[in-house]
């Protein structure tokens, strides 16, 4: 009796502790922050119906000066320096809706953040030009080897990323190689150590790392820490900068997400960086987070990559983290020459080729992410090799990648058999007809989620880093990346691709008829708002 008495207890009080467990996680995602985010944010969406519908109630009064505003902006949208993909997905909706439409449009367009902060990356970009100088002697010897590249390299220069030698690079085909080395670099650290992540998730990999940089505060290491505000709603709590700096880690969130109407929340810092002393850089598709090191399981296993950097070239990881870090203030009064022009600890070995690292950014005109991917398939001449986890692709990259397999270059590309998104999923096969009919080819990675971002083009040139097949990564996000010509690691990197699709499937065209109805009418209305998702 008194066992029966004791077992009832104990179920009572497991049963009173799952119900207690139950209402916490209740209450959490009711009342937290991203549930309020998304409240707030569609209460101000609510207003701004309302008040569209409250003009519509005095159609007779405005709705002749507002066609006639349309038209007028219209007009200006079609003579834009613009995408005709952002045009018409503007366009569109101001039409067919024209009083919603155009308020809409004039909120985006008289935003002052993003050009506050393009001015202050100009204003850092002209301040420090002398710390992205291009060395003449190398552009002369690369003339003498290859005009076209110099041709790429002297456009990369001319937006303030130099052509480097004397720089080894070491490729990692996973994440878990990536994350041994990281921790390797990171204890030799003797100065410095900065990193600027998309994603950072407490775990395994992460509290590694974070056990790491402690122990380099307390050796005098000077640490900075930056990563994206989207981390903010889901991911870590909002004051987890300050839980960080008690450490003696200096950590900022870049581009915190508020719930307030604002488009550049549209524009995250989607870059991953390490530098290390000024000596060692790290970049590619790797965050923070346990699924990246397959310690967690998202979307079946998860393949992704990275590179290491050596020598000359890391300068410039570290220019562009700086720029990142002090994006933020008004006045920067920060020595960059102090952290950028250390003496590099190497000298040239053969094999070395070279290397330029670039970013890009949302807040200029200039597509230099895409541009470098076109100039490598307009100049393929036997091959192009691509992995990328998402395909959403305006005309200019389309027309790129079926013209160079309709003159006789093999362009595969590999793709996710397990989508971390559905919807770009959905998308992404609306482009899959008509680069098949060109002669692309593309195939699935069965075991999971690709997740690397990939170019390798005839055994002599490379990209990685964090740029994606789609308009977001092309357009709306910060981004980063590292090209190699005649490196001698091309090679694994090409090696690599080709092990990888020994585990992926082909797609057919007939697979690509099997889709459901519903998926093919979804995919075809999405890629009217493609360029705004």
């Amino acid at each position: 009796m008194s066992n029966n008495f004791e077992f009832s207890k104990k179920t009572t009080e497991l049963t009173k502790k799952t119900v207690e467990k139950g209402k916490k996680g209740l209450f959490s995602v009711v009342f937290g922050r991203t549930a309020v985010v998304v409240l707030l944010l569609l209460i101000q969406i609510g207003i701004l119906i309302a008040g569209v519908q409250l003009l519509e109630e005095k159609l007779i009064y405005v709705y002749g000066g507002v066609t006639l505003l349309t038209v007028c902006l219209v007009i200006f949208i079609i003579n834009k320096r613009e995408n005709p993909a952002f045009m018409l997905a503007w366009i569109v909706p101001m039409l067919s809706i024209p009083i919603f439409g155009t308020l809409l449009y004039l909120f985006c367009a008289i935003q002052q953040e993003p050009k506050i902060l393009r001015r202050r990356q100009e204003k850092m970009d002209w301040e420090n030009r002398s710390l992205s100088q291009q060395k003449p002697a190398v552009m002369v010897r690369l003339e003498e080897e290859s005009l076209e590249q110099a041709n790429l390299s002297h456009y990369l220069g001319k937006m303030g990323f130099p052509t480097y030698q004397n720089t080894s690079v070491k490729y990692f085909a996973s994440g878990e190689e990536k994350f041994e080395e990281m921790k390797i670099q990171l204890r030799k650290a003797k100065s410095f150590i900065f990193m600027e992540y998309f994603i950072v998730a407490k775990g395994y990999m992460w509290e590694s790392i974070l056990e790491i940089l402690e122990q380099k505060v307390k050796e005098g290491v000077e640490v900075r820490f930056m990563y994206d505000g989207m981390c903010c709603l889901a991911l870590l709590p909002y004051h987890y900068p300050e839980e960080i700096q008690e450490k003696g880690i200096q950590c900022k969130m870049f581009s915190p997400v508020r719930p307030v109407l604002s488009t550049i929340q549209n524009n995250r810092d989607h870059r991953k960086i390490l530098v290390i002393d000024g000596q060692v850089a790290f970049t590619g598709g790797i965050n923070l987070a346990d699924e990246y090191i397959n310690q967690k399981e998202r979307f079946g296993h998860w393949k992704d990559t990275a590179i290491m950097l050596e020598g000359e070239a890391v300068r410039s990881f570290t220019l562009m983290f700086l720029k990142m870090w002090n994006t933020d203030k008004r006045i920067v009064q920060e020595n960059f020459a102090k952290y950028v022009d250390v003496p590099v600890r190497r000298t040239p070995e053969p094999g070395d080729g070279y290397v330029v690292p670039y970013s890009d950014m949302p807040l200029d005109d200039e597509i230099l992410g895409e541009q470098v991917y076109i100039d490598i398939l307009f100049n393929a001449k036997k091959y192009v090799h691509i992995m990328t986890p998402y395909l959403i692709l305006d005309y200019e990259m389309l027309h790129a990648l079926t013209y160079a397999a309709k003159r006789g270059v093999e362009v595969i590309i590999i793709m996710p058999h397990i989508p971390d998104k559905k919807y770009a999923f959905i998308l992404a096969k609306t482009y899959y007809e008509e680069l098949l009919e060109a002669g692309v080819q593309i195939y699935e990675y069965t075991p999971g989620f690709v997740h690397a971002k990939v170019f390798v083009s005839d055994d002599c040139k490379a990209v990685v880093g964090t740029i994606n097949l789609d308009y977001r990564s092309f357009y709306l996000h910060f981004e980063c990346a590292a090209m190699m010509y005649r490196n001698k690691e091309i090679p694994n990197i090409e090696k690599d691709f080709q092990e990888t699709l020994k585990k992926c499937q082909k797609v057919m065209p007939g697979d690509v008829r099997k889709q459901g109805v519903m998926n093919i009418i979804t995919g075809r209305v999405l890629r009217l708002f493609a360029p705004l998702m």
